[in-house]
């Protein structure tokens, strides 16, 4: 039985996407010995600086989760190898490219969809959404660097709910604990548990389990 392939997907840059791609997983690794593989198709290789700085701070052998890069069609082919052997594979996009993205987002048993509640970020996602549903692929968008006490993020959780797709019920915080845990190769959930943004991603994770049918 194939594993299930979570792809990361924004057309804006700057959405988190990597973020959330690493909290992902290293958040389904923990969940009852699942195996778990992450897929960096972005150019950039956020995704892959990351893991390298992981293999530095836990060791080679310690990460606790597989690592590939693809580009173009070979990551289509690229997640459905690893989804032969690992239970999840959490796919990184790269932002500005349909070409990179829709491999990927052909894949899918799921695709979510980082928003930051602005109306820049906002006007760029009917363009991935479109991608999604053209591949006959499920989002979930999950919205993003939530600020505190913010006007704007009411105003804008009533335009993205306008947008007929399934929006998770939990919300990312903009909180420090994850740009900082992501430079040591590391998540908020390792570097400190009881953490506000442990618990977000973990409530996260049950959300999109749920949706998966898990």
């Amino acid at each position: 039985m194939s594993g299930k392939i979570i792809t990361v997907a924004q057309q804006k840059g700057g959405s988190g996407k990597t973020t959330v791609a690493a909290h992902l997983a290293v958040a389904l690794s923990r969940l009852n010995g699942h195996s778990v593989a992450v897929l960096d198709v972005d150019p950039q290789g956020s995704l892959g600086e990351w893991f390298e700085n992981r293999e530095r701070f836990l060791g080679e052998d310690e990460t606790g989760i597989g690592f590939r890069t693809a580009s173009g069609w070979g990551a289509r082919r690229e997640a459905r190898s690893l989804a032969r052997d690992y239970d999840y594979v959490v796919i990184d996009t790269p932002p500005k490219s349909d070409l990179e993205a829709k491999p990927a987002i052909e894949a899918a048993s799921i695709v979510a969809v980082p928003i930051q509640p602005t109306p820049v970020d906002f006007w760029s996602v009917p363009a991935t959404l479109r991608i999604v549903a053209k591949e006959d692929a499920r989002s979930l968008i999950v919205v993003n660097r939530v600020p505190a006490r913010a006007l704007l993020t009411g105003e804008m959780m009533e335009a993205i709910a306008g947008l007929g797709a399934e929006v998770a019920d939990t919300q990312l915080g903009n909180r420090v604990a994850f740009p900082a845990s992501m430079g040591e190769g590391r998540t908020a959930m390792e570097a400190d548990p009881s953490s506000k943004a442990a618990a977000e991603i973990d409530a996260l994770v049950a959300e999109v389990l749920a949706r998966l049918g898990e």
